[in-house]
């Protein structure tokens, strides 16, 4: 019975460790197919028309580039934990020329410089670059955003588009690259894109394949000394 139990943990173990084989093997692709996005040439963000397709294995930290018009009026505060410090998130909508609404993520303002005040959006027509990013909904694990309140703790741009009345937005958001020039002390700064993927799992197959070792070993120990007095006798 107990020679049966450990093979059956064998077999179990073998499973887990292949599959965290091939985990690794699809997160290394990850980490390779994302690396080239980031570092490519900023094309177009995708059109309206492209929207219901976009999803995070195509998508996701894609360089594009908008140009349009801010909606500084409609601007909105996220908190935010950066390399930097705590603050905020600055996100203004854009408006491009066929009328469709991308929030960008103009960067990050520290608490003192939100009090003191911002520099306000240019008035002209500008281009943005900067990393796609699928919408962040409800807020985090211990806060939920409240956009009756206006407070906002994730990058819901449903969410915020709801609150501030805005139509035909993109279900995505854009990091803004960072400025060629040094930031003023009163800009957001870009940049601040944090991209990790954790990747552990060539530690968990080493470890289901241990355990499938050690079982393996239990199934012989208890087989081989009853097949030796069965022998015997």
């Amino acid at each position: 019975m107990f020679v049966g139990f450990a093979c059956v943990l064998v077999a179990v173990f073998l499973a887990l460790g292949t599959w965290q084989v091939q985990r690794r093997a699809w997160k290394l692709d990850l980490i390779e197919r994302v690396e080239s996005r980031i570092h490519a040439p900023a094309a177009p963000a995708p059109a309206r028309d492209d929207w219901p397709h976009v999803d995070a294995a195509h998508d996701e930290y894609r360089h594009v580039l908008l140009t349009g018009h801010w909606m500084d009026q409609h601007s909105a505060w996220v908190v935010a934990a950066t390399e930097l410090g705590t603050g905020y998130w600055l996100m203004t909508p854009l408006q491009t020329g066929d009328g469709s609404v991308v929030w960008v993520n103009r960067g990050y303002v520290s608490q003192d410089t939100r009090a003191r005040g911002v520099a306000p959006a240019p008035a002209a027509m500008v281009s943005v670059s900067g990393l796609l990013r699928l919408n962040e909904p409800g807020g985090t694990w211990l806060r939920r955003n409240d956009p009756a309140n206006d407070r906002w703790y994730s990058r819901d741009v449903d969410a915020l588009s709801a609150r501030h009345g805005l139509v035909s937005t993109a279900p995505f958001f854009i990091d803004a690259d960072a400025s060629a020039a040094p930031p003023r002390a009163d800009e957001p700064v870009g940049g601040l894109t944090v991209v990790s993927f954790p990747n552990n799992h060539l530690v968990y197959a080493l470890t289901w394949f241990t355990l499938a070792l050690l079982s393996a070993w239990a199934a012989w120990s208890l087989w081989y000394p009853s097949r030796h007095d069965s022998d015997a006798h």
